[in-house]
C-alpha cells in the first residue's frame, strides 16, 4: 500500500505501471498506467481485496499474447473504446478513454497488450487455506 493508504504499486512501477486503488465503496480496482504516466487502461469489476485485484491482473498479464478486444461505439458522446469481454457480466479491462477514430483505437489496444505484457509478474501471496483441509487418509 502506498503512504496514503490508498492503492498498491507494483515495484519499480513510478510514473507507469499495474496499481489496484480502493474505490470510495472499499472495493479495489486496477489500472495500468504507461511509462509516461497516461492512463491506458481500467477494470470495471471491483475486487474485495488488493490481493484478488492483483491476482486478476497476473492472471490477465500471463495470456496478454493472446487477448482479442471488442472495439464498440461509445453510448454517450463520439469515438471508439476497446473493450476485453470477461466471464461476469462486465468487462474484463477497457480502455481508459475513448478514442476518434476506429484505427486509433485498435492502435491503442496493441499498445496496451505490448504494455501488459511488458509488466513484471507481481508477488502476489497464496490465499489462506478456507476449512479444514482433506487428506486421501479421510477418503473412503
Amino acid at each position: 500500500m502506498d503512504a496514503s493508504g490508498r492503492g498498491h504499486t507494483a515495484a519499480g512501477a513510478g510514473r507507469g505501471g499495474f496499481r489496484a486503488e480502493r474505490a470510495p465503496d472499499g472495493r479495489y480496482r486496477w489500472q495500468l498506467k504507461a511509462p509516461n504516466g497516461r492512463l491506458v487502461a481500467v477494470t470495471p469489476a471491483a475486487y474485495d481485496t488488493a490481493g484478488e485485484a492483483e491476482r486478476a491482473f497476473d492472471g490477465l498479464r500471463a495470456v496478454a499474447e493472446g487477448l482479442t478486444a471488442r472495439i464498440t461505439h461509445v453510448r454517450d458522446g463520439i469515438g471508439w473504446i476497446w473493450v476485453i469481454p470477461g466471464s461476469r457480466t462486465l468487462p474484463e479491462v477497457r480502455s481508459s478513454r475513448a478514442y476518434e477514430r476506429y484505427a486509433t483505437c485498435q492502435n491503442a489496444f496493441r499498445r496496451f497488450v505490448v504494455l501488459l505484457a511488458k509488466q513484471p509478474a507481481l508477488e502476489i501471496p497464496e490465499l489462506p487455506e478456507r476449512g479444514p483441509s482433506l487428506r486421501t487418509s479421510d477418503v473412503r
